[in-house]
């Protein structure tokens, strides 16, 4: 009944025009402030100010609440009021794309710090090496790999889905999209328990604080693209899809094979090159030397555990100290 409605609605809209001239709306303006008091609140808390997270918070819960409330508007319009013609979902299409796109160079930033200290491993105070001194990588043939698997296995079955609303079959559909979000929850359990287990953290040298930057916002990307599917997977069971008329499905899988595709790339180079020579190396004299007359308070992250140094042979006694662990 609702898709017949639509039909209808979308044929008597494109009678007048292709095009859908948005009503006023209060939720750009919301979401935009309320993102302003999550980028402010997280800093604050990272500079540990007293009462910084509570506020971190109330702006997440107030950012997930403008978002539902701008989609509803979006969804209303698109089923209810048949606003969504062929040609605003080309529109809708092509600005699907170009956020994805932005997204792409979001991570880019991620892998250009990453491969800039790899390749270049003297730019940073990493005595020349990577991993740097100290610092043990995960293993990427442990969890990593059984996330990849994971990951790959719901980009199969968001797939499924797909073919299954091509063919009007609800069933399949919803059984499909089931399993994506659950393999989505479970790689996103998996995620914790690494971080939980992680034997570095983001301040241990340049290369937790890439780990931790990339791996944490592709989890976040994942959690939004959980969020994403889950609302797709209402509005299959209320019927708001049709064979020709399921946009807001398409954007759900493209977003979610895109954040596959980032998953092998940070797979490959954060984990599996980010391993490679992996566990703490001899001091060549003239780095540690050079090392020593850089910092101004003698003092190294190893592991989370700062130490004072006061010569090449205290820096020396130290990693000999950490080889016998």
């Amino acid at each position: 009944m609702i898709n017949q409605k639509v039909n209808e609605k979308s044929q008597l809209h494109s009678s007048a025009h292709l095009f859908h001239l948005v009503s006023r709306s209060p939720w750009p303006f919301v979401c935009s402030n309320c993102l302003l008091g999550l980028t402010t609140s997280f800093t604050l808390y990272l500079h540990q100010y007293q009462g910084a997270f509570f506020l971190f918070i109330q702006a997440f819960i107030l950012v997930i609440l403008g978002a539902a409330f701008w989609w509803r508007d979006v969804i209303r319009e698109s089923t209810a009021e048949g606003s969504h013609t062929d040609q605003v979902q080309e529109g809708l299409k092509e600005g699907m794309l170009l956020f994805i796109v932005s997204e792409i160079m979001f991570f880019f930033g991620f892998f250009w710090a990453f491969f800039n200290t790899l390749i270049n491993p003297g730019l940073t105070s990493t005595f020349g090496t990577w991993p740097p001194i100290g610092i043990k990588a995960l293993n990427p043939w442990d969890v990593p790999l059984l996330n990849t698997l994971i990951l790959l296995t719901s980009g199969a079955t968001v797939t499924w889905c797909h073919h299954a609303l091509l063919r009007k079959s609800a069933g399949p559909a919803l059984t499909s999209l089931l399993y994506t979000i659950i393999l989505a929850i479970i790689f996103t359990g998996f995620q914790v328990f690494e971080y939980l287990n992680a034997p570095f953290t983001i301040s241990d040298t340049v290369f937790g604080s890439t780990f931790f930057m990339a791996t944490g916002f592709h989890g976040f990307h994942v959690f939004i693209g959980t969020l994403f599917l889950f609302v797709c997977f209402i509005r299959i069971i209320l019927s708001h899809f049709t064979k020709t008329h399921h946009f807001g499905f398409e954007a759900a899988a493209w977003y979610w094979h895109f954040v596959d595709v980032v998953w092998l790339f940070l797979f490959v180079t954060v984990y599996w090159m980010g391993s490679l020579g992996s566990g703490i190396k001899p001091l060549d004299n003239e780095l540690a030397d050079t090392y020593l007359n850089t910092v101004s308070d003698d003092s190294f992250n190893f592991n989370s555990d700062t130490v004072k140094i006061a010569s090449l042979d205290q820096l020396n006694s130290y990693i000999d100290i950490l080889l016998s662990k």
